[in-house]
């Protein structure tokens, strides 16, 4: 499956445990369409990849679908993670309940603060990153979390590649470097704010255009 085609999996994912909550049975592609946001030619290129079980005229089946969906997103079991970092967004992350509820449990919190060491976030003491190997290996961890300064970034990454971990989540605003087959996914929330003012700037340029547009109008017909 294009890397396009499953970045939009998990909010199709969203939209039909939505429907579900609602007791909804059975959904078009106009309709998942209309509810993401896309086009429906799209919704069903990207869904075609999982197989044709589609009924034309009738839609999806909106458990079927779900069950599809989670299957080829490996939800169909269990994903333990590490979270690296116990600072304030290493703490939020371990709180945030939507972990466990799409079966991501939180099998270890680590730093090297020794203020922070010994804490409980999220139900979980926080260890010293020495301690990492040992958690992932005792407990089958794949994914890990960095939430660092971007200093410590590159050091965190290397020690979860080297504990075996094969897939980081980075919300450290740095790029990391690591082996070919190790999976990385960046969440700049810096870079998504700059990309948001952008369009605030627009708006009002655009707004500002309008008015004097409108004062030039008015200015002519006195």
């Amino acid at each position: 499956m294009p890397e396009v085609a499953l970045s939009r999996l998990p909010l199709y994912l969203r939209v039909l445990g939505e429907l579900s909550s609602d007791a909804v049975n059975q959904i078009s592609s106009e309709q998942l369409a209309e509810l993401t946001g896309m086009n429906a030619a799209k919704v069903r290129k990207d869904l075609s990849y999982l197989g044709s079980f589609g009924t034309r005229g009738v839609g999806y089946d909106v458990n079927f679908l779900t069950y599809q969906i989670q299957r080829e997103l490996g939800l169909d079991h269990d994903w333990p993670l590490v979270i690296v970092g116990a600072g304030n967004l290493g703490q939020a992350l371990a709180n945030y309940g939507g972990f466990t509820e799409r079966g991501f449990s939180i099998a270890g919190v680590f730093d090297t603060d020794e203020l922070k060491i010994g804490g409980v976030v999220g139900g979980v003491r926080v260890r010293h990153i020495d301690d990492l190997s040992q958690v992932v290996l005792s407990k089958n961890v794949s994914i890990g979390v960095l939430a660092t300064p971007a200093s410590a970034a590159q050091e965190a990454a290397n020690r979860l590649v080297r504990a075996g971990v094969g897939s980081i989540l980075n919300f450290a605003p740095v790029v990391l470097s690591v082996p070919r087959g190790v999976s990385v996914r960046k969440v700049d929330l810096a870079g998504e704010l700059q990309i948001l003012s952008y369009y605030e700037q627009r708006r009002a340029v655009n707004a500002a255009a309008r008015r004097a547009a409108g004062a030039a109008v008015q200015g002519v017909s006195a």
